[in-house]
């Protein structure tokens, strides 16, 4: 066989595990990969074999196919058909006839085959081809060699030169492996990991597949990067099918592709394991104890069995968790309803909780029952004081669907209420089939509208494909300002996040707020009052305080209709922008309980996001990667829109972990927010990016970038400077692009406005961009002077990176001026600044380079060339005149040679051999 080339998918996740299979080999000779079925085994193996190729090394592939595992000899034959008709010619006699018997005959009877010269041939073709050029030997699906042909080729291997190289990839099933006995004790085992949720979203985007399915498809799959493609493209064919696009919260279709996929995974256990894991899939929360107490006495024994199959994993306390979602689904529906009933008969006898236990008795018959319907709709009011409202919704759908057809107004109030819970929960596949089941039975007109608003509610920031859901909504609202009053709320957010109109935003909150007042709900006049702050402290109303202060002091719900609506939450935001971290962290420490026990998901988030934010610019990077964390799993977990926790990870990581990270995230964070049409979050997710950007010296790129996010600002008709701070930024991008002018009018411009409005933070990060701008512009001794008093004034207002950064521009400003001593003091300041913060990225931006390391002690953050600059150095070094560079770059001679100058003093060179010299080492 002829290997096969490499696959575009090869790098995902996998860029490490490929060169850990090259060492293996180059170390060992003999490598064994193995993992289960769809982990991508395939196009590691493919990935090796191509760069064996690429050294023009032999390469023979072997990939047998499930069937030859029962044909004698079967993938020898097609082994040899593969070797080249030279190496076969040194061959002896009995030896070239027993390679042509197989050849010609695989599936003929072996009785009349000289077995033992077949072996010699093997061995002998082997040493032929390893005594030419190295050898790559490569096995893949080797649980499917037959057994003969394993026989012959370990005995083969055992005598092949260290000129031949092997590797065996196998998907252990359940038996022995096939692989340690061909490769010999002591192989070097590699298991292809799980893809993490980043790779999965990398894989998707690949495959023009929705980004923002990412977390739960990662979920689904397990890291599985077959089954994750199978449930994208499934969940593309769906939302096809029904003409609209997929919403992040969906139920995942484990079905075509993707149910052939999880049932090859499953097929790698018993029958009675697949029996031990149908209950688990049943149990909200399996252990071995339930299970066994559930009628599987050998439970253990048969998940340990699960295990090695990597299908579930077992805690040390017994806790049972599938390692991927779709696990779960495939096993439900491949069994018949005697034996899910069945499952969950036992299961309700078992269990402790009281709550499952009606659950399970419910799941366990179809047929109408009052008192059970009864149970479960208790069942679903201690789950909703419990804040499980997703597990309410469901139960309050089953209440429903258990409900007797006479009557149908209990039904109708079950059904209302599971929509409610729903949208509460964040979870709009429950809310479009309560809502759907409300408006297709004889509902009241206030009915369908709080059916309608609770999917409206678990949208999540999909809000822009709402318009027809609106619509409906206004119309059978009228007459009701109460019901008027939560459509017309729920307008404005949708003005504001999926518009981008702060001002619609703002006039429909304030006639939701009329219509509240006329209809005596505070709770929505406080949360009118509440948008119409938020959208003013955008457009820069200078009353946007005094309205957060009369919502404030309205009678606050026990349990409002979303904290991160109601004023308590918008007061904390205000702190974080108004750089009163102190007042907004202790007040969000006071919300983080109060949120986790109303059961609303997207409170949570937002609380975790906030929290982040805070502690970044309170210098305390580690705690607020924690929180970041967090976010992003809870965003995973519940299936809530993954832009907004792609943001707040870009910008943990971009303070306190890594830029490369910082920059995937951000990266995530745009598509997400571009599919679902989230414009304060794409805006968000561009500035981390343009950060990103301008931190690792790419200044044409966060040009480019943050320009974006001020066309996305200008059109979302932002005037506070303070609410996203990109502006110095940009500043900052321009200057290093050499566009000090452009830089100077956007900070005048800018600086005009926040000065106005008291934004004493954002003024200090403006000045920090005109301290790098005055010295560009040649007012070098004035730069300095505000770089120095900006650095003060970031301490005072204790907000350590934004001084770190300012310590960092200063030592450049210095390094420029061949200020050497001051640049050093400058930059060890930084780099302690850093240090102490947990700001790794920055920390090392700030590090000072070994003697002889970048030209002497320079640091590189002190060092980086513009794009422009570099194109310059690189014409000049290689011998170009200033008037030929002129001539190549467009521009004036005295243009060039001014960049000249400021090149020279950035790499601190004198001449020409020396630039070069600077540019082969950088």
């Amino acid at each position: 066989m002829v290997a096969a080339t490499g696959n575009a998918d090869t790098s995902v996740g996998h860029g490490e595990l490929i060169k850990a299979v090259d060492l293996a080999l180059t170390t060992h000779g003999r490598a064994l990969l193995t993992g289960p079925a769809g982990a991508g085994k395939t196009e590691v193996v493919r990935a090796v074999a191509a760069a064996a190729e690429a050294r023009r090394e032999s390469v023979l592939c072997l990939a047998p196919e499930a069937a030859d595992q029962w044909i004698p000899e079967a993938s020898a034959a097609a082994l040899l058909a593969s070797v080249p008709a030279a190496a076969l010619d040194q061959l002896s006699g009995p030896q070239r006839t027993a390679i042509a018997l197989l050849r010609r005959e695989a599936d003929a009877p072996r009785a009349g085959r000289d077995h033992i010269a077949l072996r010699l041939a093997v061995v002998e073709v082997l040493r032929t081809l390893a005594a030419r050029q190295p050898v790559l030997l490569v096995l893949d699906n080797a649980q499917w060699l037959d057994a003969e042909s394993t026989d012959l080729l370990r005995f083969a291997l055992r005598l092949t030169p260290p000129r031949v190289r092997v590797l065996v990839a196998e998907c252990v099933q359940g038996g022995a492996s096939v692989g340690e006995p061909l490769c010999g004790p002591g192989v070097p085992a590699i298991r292809v990991p799980p893809l993490g949720a980043d790779e999965v979203a990398e894989l998707l985007v690949r495959h023009c597949l929705p980004a923002r399915l990412a977390g739960r498809i990662h979920q689904a799959s397990g890291g599985n990067p077959r089954l994750a493609l199978a449930l994208g493209h499934s969940l593309a064919e769906a939302a096809e099918a029904r003409d609209s696009s997929a919403h992040h919260a969906d139920p995942l279709p484990v079905s075509g592709q993707a149910r052939e996929v999880a049932r090859r995974l499953l097929a790698g256990v018993s029958a009675q394991a697949r029996r031990t894991l149908l209950l688990a899939a049943l149990a909200s929360r399996p252990t071995t104890s339930l299970l066994r107490r559930a009628g599987r006495p050998d439970a253990e024994a048969e998940l340990a069995e699960a295990e090695r199959a990597a299908l579930v994993r077992v805690g040390e306390d017994g806790t049972v968790e599938f390692t991927a979602g779709a696990l779960l689904t495939a096993l439900a529906a491949d069994a018949g309803w005697p034996e899910r009933a069945a499952g969950h008969a036992a299961l309700a006898a078992a269990v402790d909780d009281p709550v499952q236990a009606v659950r399970h008795r419910a799941l366990a018959v179809d047929t109408p029952d009052q008192w059970l319907a009864a149970e479960i709709t208790e069942a679903a009011a201690v789950c909703r004081r419990r804040g499980q409202r997703a597990l309410a919704a469901e139960l309050g759908l089953l209440a429903a669907d258990r409900t007797p057809s006479w009557l149908a107004g209990e039904e109708l109030a079950r059904l209302v209420t599971a929509a409610e819970d729903a949208g509460w929960a964040g979870r709009a596949d429950l809310a479009r089939r309560a809502t759907r089941a409300v408006l297709s039975r004889d509902a009241s007109p206030a009915d369908r509208v709080r059916a309608r608003l609770a999917v409206m509610d678990a949208a999540g920031q999909a809000l822009g494909a709402l318009d027809e859901t609106f619509a409906y909504a206004m119309d059978e609202a009228a007459g009701d300002p109460s019901l008027q009053a939560a459509v017309q709320l729920r307008i404005a957010w949708k003005h504001n996040l999926s518009d981008g109109d702060p001002v619609r935003s703002r006039d429909a909150a304030a006639e939701a707020g009329r219509l509240a007042a006329l209809g005596g709900d505070q709770t929505a006049e406080a949360m009118a009052l509440t948008v119409r702050a938020r959208m003013g402290r955008i457009l820069g109303d200078t009353d946007a305080e005094e309205i957060l202060a009369e919502a404030l002091a309205l009678p606050a719900p026990e349990v409002p209709l979303g904290m991160r609506n109601a004023p308590q939450y918008l007061a904390v935001r205000h702190a974080l922008f108004d750089d009163r971290l102190a007042d907004a962290r202790r007040q969000l420490m006071v919300l983080l309980p109060a949120v986790q026990r109303t059961g609303s998901a997207e409170d949570v988030f937002e609380v975790l996001r906030s929290l982040t934010e805070v502690e970044l610019r309170s210098g305390r990077c580690e705690a607020a990667s924690a929180h970041a964390r967090r976010a992003l799993e809870l965003t995973i977990e519940a299936g809530l829109s993954p832009g907004p926790a792609w943001y707040v990870a870009a910008m943990a990581e971009a303070m306190g972990g890594s830029f490369a990270r910082a920059a995937a995230y951000a990266r995530r964070g745009i598509q997400a927010s571009q599919e679902e049409q989230d414009q304060v979050f794409l805006s968000r997710s561009l500035h981390a990016l343009g950060l990103v950007e301008l931190a690792t010296g790419e200044a044409a790129k966060a040009v480019a970038t943050l320009r974006r996010v001020a066309a996305l600002e200008a059109a979302q008709q932002v005037v506070d400077p303070s609410v996203l701070r990109w502006h110095g930024e940009l500043a900052e991008a321009l200057i290093a692009a050499d566009a000090p002018g452009e830089a100077a009018e956007l900070l005048d411009r800018v600086r005009t406005v926040a000065l106005g409005l008291g934004r004493t933070g954002v003024v200090a990060a403006l000045d920090r961009a005109r301290g790098l701008c005055l010295s560009a512009q040649g007012e070098a001794d004035a730069g300095v002077h505000l770089l120095e008093s900006t650095a003060r004034r970031f301490d005072d207002l204790q907000l350590p990176l934004e001084r770190g950064r300012t310590l960092l521009a200063l030592a450049r400003v210095e390094r420029r001026r061949r200020r050497r001593a001051p640049a050093r003091a400058a930059l060890r300041a930084a780099a302690e600044v850093f240090a102490l913060a947990g700001a790794a990225p920055w920390t090392e931006l700030a590090r000072e380079p070994a003697p002889g390391e970048g030209g002497g002690a320079q640091a590189p953050a002190a060092a980086v060339l513009t794009e422009a600059e570099t194109r310059l150095a690189l014409l000049v070094s290689q011998g170009a005149s200033n008037q030929e560079a002129a001539a190549k770059l467009f521009l004036s001679v005295k243009t060039v040679e001014a960049r000249l100058t400021r090149i020279y003093q950035k790499l601190d060179v004198r001449s020409r051999a020396q630039l070069a010299t600077a540019l082969r080492t950088r």
